[in-house]
């Protein structure tokens, strides 16, 4: 359990989760939701208000402390420690009892972020490392991608792996236009991928052309990876790479890719049938893709 790990995004705070086999649920951490309501990064502070909070929920509401669960999860030293956590309805529990103004909100998010198009199209990201699917899917091709796609998107999108036949933009960057994009696939599938420096080349191609009409960005990140794996035995660990700073490398790739190379570079590990890695990478990837 302690490698299955879920990260949610709540105004760039991350809320961790553990996945327990035996309940078949997912376990929330509660300084991270606390943390999250009270709008604070101090680890300490986060745990000195959940021992005050805790110790006034036992008077008013026992029941909501005694469904706490202890799990193990990173704390900030990087050692693994027991740590409160609960379950979904603890979470909301916990949320309509906490005393400030910000928990409707967080509510909101969080009772809806798992039904939404991208929480639906991210437990099927998760699937994929749990299945063969992923042997199955071409390395480095169109068509790789397209599977991808296909298996993020399918039943989401009615456009799931289908290259797009419009010609379309995002935050001022034209991409290749439609009547060129079948083309331009076939010199970008056709680039070497035999070092670093071709490989990352290779994805900022395919970021350009962005064959689909939506879900560009999570597909091509999980086939940049495949292409690392194969080629150089190493991946991505994409929790080491802030949205900001890969949103901005990617921007000025079209013209320079240095920033990119560096971000990415800096961030591969050798750990690529880790489920853990995997999974956060899965989870900084949707990240990157909320306004």
């Amino acid at each position: 359990m302690a490698n299955k790990i879920s990260i949610r995004f709540y105004n760039d705070r991350e809320v961790r989760a553990l996945w327990d086999e035996e309940s078949n649920k997912w376990f929330f951490s509660v300084l991270d939701v606390v943390g999250a309501l009270n709008d604070q990064e101090d680890y300490g502070k986060n745990r000195n208000y959940w021992k005050y909070l805790k110790a006034k929920l036992k008077k008013e509401n026992p029941q909501l402390v005694s469904v706490t669960t202890q799990l193990k999860i990173t704390a900030p030293d990087g050692k693994r420690r027991l740590s409160d956590m609960l379950d979904f309805d603890g979470v909301v529990e916990l949320a309509k009892n906490f005393p400030n103004a910000k928990a409707n909100k967080f509510l909101e998010w969080f009772t809806y972020s798992d039904e939404s198009l991208d929480g639906k199209s991210r437990q099927k990201a998760y699937s994929m490392f749990e299945t063969s699917f992923i042997d199955s899917i071409e390395v480095g091709t169109t068509k790789g991608l397209q599977q991808i796609h296909g298996y993020l998107f399918g039943g989401l999108y009615d456009f799931a792996e289908q290259i797009r036949t419009k010609t379309i933009s995002k935050g001022g960057t034209l991409f290749c236009r439609a009547e060129y994009l079948m083309q331009n696939l076939t010199t970008i599938e056709q680039m070497p991928e035999n070092i670093f420096d071709e490989i990352v080349d290779k994805y900022v191609e395919m970021n350009m052309a962005h064959p689909f009409m939506e879900g560009n960005g999570r597909s091509t990140r999980i086939w940049l990876d495949l292409i690392l794996k194969k080629q150089l035995k190493m991946c991505v660990d994409w929790s080491q790479i802030s949205k900001n700073d890969y949103l901005k490398a990617m921007e000025l790739s079209a013209v320079d890719s240095t920033s990119i190379k560096y971000l990415l570079q800096q961030a591969l590990t050798d750990k690529i049938d880790d489920r853990e890695i995997f999974m956060k990478g899965i989870d900084y990837s949707y990240y990157y893709e909320e306004n």
